[in-house]
C-alpha cells in the first residue's frame, strides 16, 4: 500500500508519516514549510517535498506584526489554493506504475488533488484535527459574545472550501468523540467518520520529578495549564475557578502565548497566585508537568487536547472539560476528572479535592501512568491508521 500526505506545516502529520514509513507505506509528504524546518522531523529528504513560498511569507509577516486581517485572509486562502495546485501537479506526474493508493490531506488542503487521485482509482482521506469547521466557528464566536468582545473574523471562503472537502472525501478522520459529534450535528454521515485519537511521545514525556508531597511542611499546590492562553481554551473559567480554591500555598502557572482577547479581559479576571510563563519549549514541559499536582484544560472547543496525554505520561492527573476529547482518554475519577464546559463551580471543586487529599492525588498519578502505558504512544495511532487505510483501499 502506497500512501502520501499533504499538510500545512507539520502538526501531527509527521508523527503519522513516521509511523507509515516504519510500516513501509509512505510514498511522500507534501508540506508548505521549508526543508530547513522539516529535516528535524526525522524523515529522509527523498520522502518530503516542500512548497514553502507563500506560507513562509505569511508566517514571517505575522510574526513581525505586519499582517493585517484582510491580507492574512487573502494569503491564507491563496496558500491553500496554490499548495493544492502544486500537489495536484506532483501527483499527476506520478507514473501509472507508481500510483499511490491513498492521499491523506489535512483539512483545508488537497481538494483538487484528492479529486484527481479519486479519478485514478485512489482514496482521498480528509484529516480534521478539530471539530467541524462551521461548528468551531460558531462556538468560538459565541464565546467572544459571552465576554462582550467582537467575534473573530472568519473567512467564509475557508468554511465553504472545508465543507466541499468533507463532501468529496472518501473518509474523514477526527481525533475524538467530541469532534465526531460536531460533524454529526452538521449533517455528515456517520459512516464517513473515523475516530483516531492522537498518541504521545513516550520517549519525551515521562515522569522526571515529583510535585510537593505536603510532608515536612511542604504543602504547595501546583496547578498547570499548557496551551494557547485564549478564550477558546476556556482560560477565564480557569482563573475564576482557581480563585475559589482555598489553599494557603496554591500556584497556577499558565504556559503558552497570551491571545489578544485575553489581554483585553485580564483586568476583569482574578490573578492572585497566578503566573503567566509565556511560551515554554516542549523540552521543558515534562518537568513542569511532573512537578504539578494537576493539569487543567477547560477548553470551550478543542478537537483533542494533546497536552492531556502528555501530562498523564508525566504522572500528572488532569481536569478537562467535555469539549477536549478528554472523556476518550480518561475515566472520570480515576486519572482525573471530566467537567462540563464553562462550569466554574465544578472546576473549583475538582481542584479543591486534589489540593485537600494528597493520597487521592497520588492514586490518580499512578493511574495516569498506567493509562498512558496502555495506550502505547504513537505506535498505536499508526496501527489504527494502517487498519483504516487497508480497509479503504481494499487490501
Amino acid at each position: 500500500m502506497k500512501v502520501s500526505q499533504a499538510v500545512f506545516g507539520v502538526f501531527h502529520h509527521f508523527e503519522l508519516a513516521r509511523e507509515l514509513d516504519r510500516r513501509g507505506h509512505l510514498q511522500m509528504v507534501y508540506s508548505t514549510w521549508p526543508w530547513a524546518r522539516l529535516k528535524r522531523e526525522g524523515l529522509p529528504h527523498s520522502k518530503v517535498q516542500t512548497f514553502p513560498w507563500m506560507h513562509t511569507a505569511e508566517t514571517l509577516l505575522s510574526r513581525a506584526g505586519l499582517l493585517p486581517r484582510w491580507l492574512g485572509d487573502e494569503l491564507g486562502y491563496r496558500t491553500a489554493l496554490s499548495f493544492d495546485d502544486w500537489t495536484a501537479r506532483r501527483i499527476g506526474a506520478v507514473s501509472k506504475t507508481n500510483d499511490i493508493d491513498a492521499l491523506i490531506g489535512i483539512s483545508g488542503a488537497a481538494l483538487k488533488t484528492g479529486r484527481l487521485l479519486q479519478q485514478r482509482g485512489g482514496v482521498f482521506v480528509c484529516d480534521r484535527g478539530s471539530t467541524h469547521q462551521r461548528y468551531q466557528a460558531n462556538i468560538v464566536a459565541d464565546e467572544f459574545r459571552r465576554w462582550g468582545l467582537a467575534a473573530p473574523h472568519d473567512d467564509t471562503r475557508d468554511t465553504v472550501r472545508e465543507e466541499e472537502i468533507y463532501a468529496v472525501a472518501d473518509a474523514i478522520t477526527v481525533p475524538s468523540s467530541f469532534a465526531r459529534r460536531s460533524f454529526l450535528e452538521q449533517g455528515v454521515a456517520a459512516g464517513k467518520l473515523h475516530t483516531i485519537p492522537y498518541g504521545v511521545r513516550l520517549e519525551t514525556f515521562t515522569k522526571v520529578a515529583d510535585p510537593p508531597s505536603g510532608q515536612n511542611g511542604d504543602d504547595a499546590f501546583n496547578v498547570l495549564f499548557a496551551g494557547s492562553v485564549s478564550l477558546r481554551k476556556g482560560v477565564p473559567y480557569l482563573l475564576q475557578a482557581f480563585a475559589q480554591v482555598k489553599h494557603p500555598h496554591k500556584r497556577l502557572r499558565l504556559a503558552g502565548t497570551i491571545a489578544p482577547e485575553i489581554k483585553q479581559l485580564l483586568d476583569r479576571l482574578p490573578q492572585q497566585d497566578v503566573e503567566f510563563l509565556g511560551p515554554v519549549p516542549q523540552a521543558q514541559l515534562p518537568k513542569r508537568m511532573s512537578e504539578s499536582h494537576v493539569l487543567v484544560l477547560p477548553s470551550v472547543e478543542d478537537g483533542f487536547g494533546l497536552v492531556l496525554s502528555q501530562a498523564l505520561a508525566c504522572g500528572c492527573p488532569v481536569i478537562a472539560s467535555t469539549n477536549t476529547g478528554g472523556d476518550d482518554l480518561i475515566t472520570d475519577g480515576r486519572e482525573g476528572y471530566i467537567v462540563p464546559v464553562r462550569d466554574v463551580t465544578a472546576l473549583a471543586d475538582r481542584m479543591t479535592r486534589l489540593a485537600d487529599d494528597r493520597d487521592l492525588q497520588r492514586r490518580m498519578s499512578e493511574a495516569a501512568l498506567a493509562r498512558v502505558a496502555h495506550l502505547g504512544g504513537w505506535a498505536h495511532y499508526g496501527d489504527l491508521w494502517e487498519s483504516l487505510l487497508l480497509q479503504l483501499v481494499g487490501q
